[in-house]
């Protein structure tokens, strides 16, 4: 024990790594559920080879963990930052074949500094596990190619595959590693070996579970994650309001510094590439296919499309290994100044909730109005209890009731997943009903006065109640408006 706390003495970088985490435990305790942590848990809890949404990576993760440390959100908090502990491990391990020791140091500081570490630990989404997958499909093919390690190819493959059943962005992986082999002089006889083909098999085969169920509805999930968006890029509205979010996102996630250096040394490789025709020495450009296609792929669509903030994060693990390279010890010191003073600000937010947040993504609020609409239940009885937010409301009071809560299918409209949990809704036919109505700008307390046009639809009648008030720290900080809606009319 004392020779490790000596290590970690003389290792300045490990102390700062090991701070950032603990700082990270510590806060653990005090977050709330996130409507994307209930989400998720709900993908654990209705077991599936796949999800509507996303492959179900995440989910099996946090039933895991649920299972053994119980229903709870520290439980769900805890995979979150375990998973992405590993991945700090395993960005140290592959920043190791390209980095220096001094450099290794700045570039595992740099990525424990960054907001988006923070993210990835306090908050259940597909990018926990595809970070963590990704980093190790990274280690593989490094050892595939470089060290020529034949068995590597197949681990590369499983790990691809398992990268893919977190998130469909790994396929970029794939993209990437076929990019490294054709721009590389050296390495370019690989795109013939069989090895090469074995592990993309691999990861096919991996990707199974994922297919099948997409066969088995109707390639529902491809088709919902592909033709809106392709959709809505193909009508090329420019919009700067998209493209200045995205640069405000990405300040926020690595920070300033980190991402100028990203910025810089895109254009600088970009630059040479495009007129000068050089081509970076093979293992920075191992680096740049894992990079480019993720970060200056997506980056480019924000003129026209709104790229959401986690899109990019797969493109941090080398474009931080290539940030390592450059970074002076002048800017990184005002990294770590800028991150811990972001860092203590987050705190103050978790703890005391100072700046009201206008939407339903916030930890605040869910489990209050939870008892409060059990008590309502218990005032009008036979009742069952729906939302329509498309699933944080729902999954959110699905995770603290003892009750099923549905989602807007409850109307015939598209659920996401809620359409594919095998619910019988003819079984609620002639039940009265709850609406919640999240009021996310919260002006006022006053009634909402009207309502979803549906509702008249599917009930007899609908009558407008008192809106729940929820109280943060003696303050009125969220409003939910109430429903109750007779005689429910099951649609066949």
């Amino acid at each position: 024990m004392s020779k490790f706390l000596l290590f970690i003495k003389n290792n300045k970088a490990i102390s700062w790594v090991l701070g950032f985490q603990l700082f990270r435990l510590i806060l653990l305790p005090f977050m709330g559920l996130m409507p994307q942590d209930a989400y998720y848990y709900l993908y654990g809890q209705n077991l599936s080879l796949s999800y509507f949404d996303h492959p179900g990576m995440i989910g099996y993760i946090l039933r895991i963990f649920t299972d053994i440390f119980g229903q709870n959100i520290f439980a769900i908090k805890l995979a979150d930052f375990v998973i992405t502990s590993l991945t700090i491990l395993s960005f140290y391990k592959l920043a190791s074949y390209f980095l220096s020791k001094q450099k290794l140091q700045r570039a595992i500081i740099l990525l424990a500094s960054t907001i988006f570490v923070s993210i990835l630990s306090f908050n259940s989404t597909p990018d926990v596990p595809l970070l963590l997958f990704w980093t190790l499909s990274l280690i593989c093919l490094y050892k595939a190619i470089f060290e020529d390690k034949k068995w590597f190819w197949i681990l590369s493959g499983i790990a691809m595959g398992i990268a893919f059943n977190s998130k469909y962005t790994a396929l970029l992986l794939q993209i990437g590693l076929v990019a490294f082999l054709f721009f590389s002089n050296k390495y370019r006889k690989l795109l013939i070996s069989p090895w090469l083909w074995i592990a993309i098999i691999i990861s096919v085969v991996v990707m199974f579970p994922v297919w099948y169920w997409n066969y088995q509805n109707n390639f529902a999930s491809f088709a919902f994650q592909s033709s809106e968006r392709t959709n809505s890029i193909t009508e090329f509205k420019i919009s700067p309001n998209y493209f200045f979010g995205a640069i405000g996102h990405q300040l926020f996630l690595l920070l300033p510094v980190l991402f100028v250096i990203f910025i810089t040394f895109t254009f600088k490789y970009i630059k040479r590439a495009v007129i000068k025709f050089k081509i970076p020495q093979a293992k920075t450009l191992f680096l740049l296919a894992f990079f480019i296609p993720t970060f200056v792929g997506f980056f480019s669509l924000t003129p026209i499309y709104w790229v959401k903030l986690n899109w990019m994060m797969p493109s941090y693990i080398t474009g931080i290994i290539l940030a390592g390279m450059f970074i002076s010890k002048k800017l990184l010191k005002a990294q770590i100044i800028i991150s811990i003073i972001f860092h203590v600000l987050v705190s103050l937010q978790v703890l005391f909730y100072l700046v009201p947040i206008k939407s339903d993504d916030t930890w605040v609020g869910w489990k209050e109005l939870a008892a409060k609409t059990e008590d309502l239940q218990t005032k009008y009885s036979n009742t069952f209890v729906f939302s329509d937010d498309n699933y944080k409301t729902s999954a959110c009071l699905n995770f603290f009731m003892d009750d099923k809560v549905y989602a807007q299918n409850i109307l015939g409209l598209p659920a996401l997943h809620f359409d594919y949990l095998g619910d019988d809704l003819s079984t609620l036919y002639s039940k009265n009903a709850i609406f919640i109505d999240s009021d996310k700008r919260f002006k006022n307390k006053d009634k909402k006065g009207n309502y979803h046009t549906l509702l008249e639809t599917y009930f007899d009648k609908v009558i407008e109640l008192e809106p729940i008030i929820i109280k943060i720290n003696g303050k009125e900080t969220r409003k939910f408006w109430v429903f109750y809606c007779t005689n429910y009319q099951a649609k066949k």
